[in-house]
């Protein structure tokens, strides 16, 4: 026990059906010589711990273990220490780390780890590793994304329609309070808008809008009063949010921003090439029968989450055509990373404490232009995500009037929250996560699940966030 020449690896061999967590492990206090010792080792193996290129300070290592509680303390330069850092307590071994893991959140790929760890094991002797992942070949990347591109330009919207289902649009007449209250009494994001007196479908209200709003009322400089908001209209509030943007024309007139929709006989990628381009969330499926295009019939509202679960139907049985299928997200150009250690030139990801105020999150929505926001612990681990969506809980008995969005924080928003959420709509699907090791097939798998527009990437066991990726990262690699 604690001997320093028990520097063997253990064999990485994996019994089947055995559930392996791969945890990460860094000491980040110098030294030459660095291993890992602890109980999934019996304490009386050695793990070497590889330098972190870039970083002289760091190590870091992987490990498969088993689910529950372990203990661990690291050698370095033949002194047994552990990491203050880290949540520590007294043992049979004196101070030693602890962690504590499960497996009730999440499924992990083994076998994608097992390679992951051998390769490892083959390198390390070889200096440090910054990345270590399967790859394929350029062809096969061309010819996968090929044959997507083949089935959605010859399928088209009208294969989303469900066979029966409710879409809910609103007229630009409502004031704006109303229209807020039947997004939250509905359980919807968004609705189309509809001018009735014209006979045309005209625009979307979103969370956004009453992310602005709210902003608005906050601001001193504020036109726009709580009285004001009452009587409101949609379409006077789209008029002023067209002119404070300048999308207007010599004479001061704003420009009507023209619909982004689709009829049910546009093909698929069209859709998502619609979507993307526009940077929206959905694209109301419209048909009409008469030249002018009046009246027309609002059919579905066409997501990238309802195009990507045809996608997966589709390759479900021959997912060996598609072989970036079986790739490591973490192997990829997708989705938004945090920056490693000793990483600089990485945009940081952004993340709140759930102490910070209401005012932070709707800011850092609105500036980085992102829909959720993942509320972490001082570890940076997962704790809950606040999404643009969330704001119409405040419409329930006009909370919005009595609050102070730099007052409010964003722990007491999300229980605010979670008392008025709607019975219908879990929220559970809110704070869906992955592993940077799971397959691209995976969370293409749950991402096409209904209300599910992003996966945060999390460290296995301490859920300490790695990264988000989002529907529209997914097409945007899958189509090149």
């Amino acid at each position: 026990m604690f001997g320093p020449n028990m520097n063997s690896v253990p064999d990485a061999a994996i019994v089947p059906g055995t559930v392996l967590i791969p945890m990460r492990f860094v000491w980040k206090h110098g030294g030459n010589s660095v291993y890992l010792c602890g109980s999934f080792t019996q304490w009386s193996q050695l793990l070497p711990m590889l330098p972190v290129e870039g970083c002289d300070n760091v190590f870091q290592t992987v490990y498969g273990l088993m689910p529950g509680y372990h203990q661990y303390k690291f050698y370095v330069d033949g002194q047994w220490r552990y990491d203050e850092s880290q949540h520590h307590e007294s043992g049979e071994y004196g101070t030693v780390n602890t962690l504590l893991l499960a497996t009730d959140y999440m499924d992990v790929d083994n076998e994608a780890f097992r390679r992951m760890t051998v390769t490892m094991q083959a390198q390390v002797a070889d200096g440090p590793v910054t990345e270590v992942v399967p790859g394929i070949s350029d062809a096969d990347l061309q010819a996968s994304r090929q044959r997507i591109s083949v089935f959605l330009s010859t399928h088209t919207a009208y294969e989303l329609l469900p066979e029966s289902g409710k879409v809910v649009a609103l007229d630009v007449d409502l004031p704006v309070k109303q229209a807020f209250h039947i997004l939250h009494e509905q359980g919807i994001p968004m609705a189309p808008l509809c001018d009735f007196g014209r006979g045309q479908f005209v625009g979307v209200l979103s969370a956004l809008d009453f992310i602005l709003i709210l902003r608005e009322l906050g601001s001193h400089a504020s036109n726009l009063t709580e009285e004001e908001l009452e009587t409101h209209t949609i379409s006077a509030w789209k008029e002023e949010k067209a002119y404070s943007n300048r999308q207007n024309d010599l004479h001061g007139r704003a420009f009507p921003r023209r619909l982004i929709h689709a009829s049910p006989y546009d093909n698929l990628k069209d859709v998502v090439l619609k979507i993307l381009q526009n940077e929206v969330a959905t694209v109301p499926i419209i048909h009409s029968s008469s030249e002018d295009g009046l009246f027309p019939q609002l059919l579905h509202l066409a997501s990238l989450s309802g195009i990507l679960k045809c996608v997966c139907r589709y390759f479900k049985h021959c997912a060996s055509l598609l072989p970036i299928l079986q790739l490591p997200i973490c192997t990829i150009p997708v989705g938004t990373w945090a920056p490693q250690i000793g990483e600089s030139n990485r945009r940081p990801l952004a993340m709140l404490r759930p102490s910070a105020s209401l005012s932070s999150a709707l800011n850092l929505l609105v500036q980085a232009q992102v829909s959720s926001v993942p509320i972490v612990d001082d570890n940076d681990s997962l704790l809950d995500v606040y999404c643009r969506s969330d704001i119409t809980a405040l419409a329930r008995d006009r909370a919005y009037t009595h609050i102070n969005l730099d007052e409010m924080t964003i722990h007491q928003a999300l229980r605010f929250g979670q008392e008025s959420y709607p019975p219908y709509e879990p929220r559970s699907q809110r704070c869906q996560m992955c592993l940077r090791s799971d397959s691209l097939h995976k969370v293409m798998e749950r991402l096409a699940n209904p209300g599910v527009r992003r996966l945060v990437i999390v460290e296995a066991g301490s859920k300490r966030v790695e990264g988000i990726v989002s529907l529209s990262d997914i097409f945007k690699f899958l189509l090149g």
